[in-house]
């Protein structure tokens, strides 16, 4: 036997970190569901949870030590429900498809920045899969499909819940500029920090500096204080960290930015 021979890749699929990722699937599912039926909150709330299992399951693989390809390209497809159509729908039934009591040229504007939306998580999501292993893992390279995601849904649920005032039908014009905003930083080349380490490699790499550690307690006492409103908050100042970032790094003339 030829001992040099490279071993098969493995072709196994693992139930428990797919059961995760179809839950994500699930509540993306039930967003698209939910919106339809007028429930924005619920469908709002239902993105966040497709987010929390799609933090959970390649975490789960990792740990468990039952990570596959079958796992990775069902993880992809299923963020591409939950993060790509499913914000899109929701934002698009809200508020997006009030814009055809414009006019006739409005409304289909309405439907083609949800679908620009949709289309930009999967171009999103393809660069994402084709670039593992060759970035630095401290960066995202564009807004990732989950904190795009968060933001569209973090901002209908602060409105939608009618503690403002506001309806998506009065704010159509902002709901259109925050999905065309999402969707174009998601295809950019800004980076976005990932909160995964340092980048320095070796046991050093996962670890974060201590004030990153004591803003979780901060961050657990705002979201406690109002959640939907805090957590679009914390959306639209991570989304500004990238273009921030971006033009600092231009300000000081660094290499790395005019590249």
């Amino acid at each position: 036997m030829d001992e040099n021979k490279q071993a098969p890749r493995s072709r196994s699929i693992y139930l428990l970190p797919n059961l995760f990722t179809t839950a994500g699937l699930f509540s993306g599912f039930y967003a698209i569901i939910a919106a339809s039926n007028g429930e924005f909150v619920h469908a709002s709330i239902a993105v966040f949870i497709a987010a929390i299992m799609d933090g959970i399951d390649g975490r789960v693989a990792r740990l468990t030590g039952t990570s596959s390809d079958f796992g990775v390209q069902y993880d992809s497809l299923a963020d591409l429900v939950s993060f790509g159509m499913a914000p899109s729908l929701v934002m698009y039934h809200w508020a997006l498809s009030s814009l055809k009591f414009d006019g006739n040229v409005m409304g289909r504007v309405g439907w083609a920045v949800a679908f620009l939306y949709a289309a930009c998580a999967a171009l999103r999501l393809a660069r994402f899969n084709t670039q593992v292993g060759s970035v630095d893992k401290r960066w995202f390279i564009g807004l990732a499909s989950p904190a795009a995601a968060g933001l569209m849904m973090s901002f209908v649920w602060a409105f939608a819940d009618g503690d403002l005032g506001w309806s998506g039908e009065q704010l159509r014009y902002v709901a259109l500029g925050v999905t065309l905003i999402s969707a174009l930083l998601m295809v950019s080349r800004i980076r976005f920090w990932s909160f995964k380490g340092t980048g320095k490699g070796g046991a050093k790499a996962d670890r974060i500096p201590f004030y990153a550690l004591f803003l979780v307690p901060v961050v657990i006492a705002v979201l406690a204080m109002d959640l939907p409103r805090a957590l679009l908050a914390i959306g639209v100042v991570y989304a500004l960290s990238g273009p921030g970032y971006w033009l600092w790094r231009r300000w000081r003339k660094t290499p790395e930015a005019v590249a």
